[in-house]
């Protein structure tokens, strides 16, 4: 193989881990998967949100059904307010629940839409009502630690020996 295929190999090879490099930062940050066609902006409000971010998906039975489009802090009741964007194909019921959940053990966080039986469905600009907070592991771990200490019984001193 002369000079030239050597230099166009060495090129190609160069090409491809850049192209790898520009894929595993686009799904490092979350980019990777866009929306597609139409969709509807519906809100929830959560006690504490987490380490939920912008552009994390929003999953129902496991199923990417949207995006958090943004995060605010609501300053009259001191919760955070997630905006959604959901895909106009798939609609949810006016009574349906919103979780922040994490993805594996200690992943990224998401939002989890389980549907409720209404009859009328969630319109565009409408807010889930039932939310339930993110779990953090540092909590569990404080409640489970106070928890065994209030469990343990008191020792009395000892008497003297004689």
């Amino acid at each position: 193989m002369g000079r030239k295929g050597v230099e166009t190999l060495v090129g190609l090879f160069v090409l491809l881990g850049i192209l790898a490099i520009l894929f595993l930062a686009l799904r490092a940050a979350n980019l990777g998967n866009f929306v597609i066609g139409e969709t509807y902006l519906v809100t929830a409000r959560f006690d504490n949100i987490g380490g939920l971010k912008v552009r994390s998906p929003v999953k129902s039975a496991g199923v990417t059904v949207g995006r958090v489009k943004a995060i605010v802090l609501d300053t009259n009741t001191y919760q955070g307010q997630v905006t959604m964007e959901l895909e106009q194909s798939v609609t949810f019921p006016d009574d349906t629940s919103a979780k922040i959940l994490t993805s594996g053990l200690l992943g990224d966080q998401f939002i989890g839409l389980v549907p409720g039986g209404s009859d009328r469905n969630l319109q565009a600009g409408g807010q889930v009502k039932l939310t339930q907070s993110a779990v953090l592991l540092e909590n569990l771990i404080g409640q489970f630690l106070y928890n065994k200490a209030a469990d343990a019984p008191a020792t009395e001193p000892s008497a003297p020996a004689k």
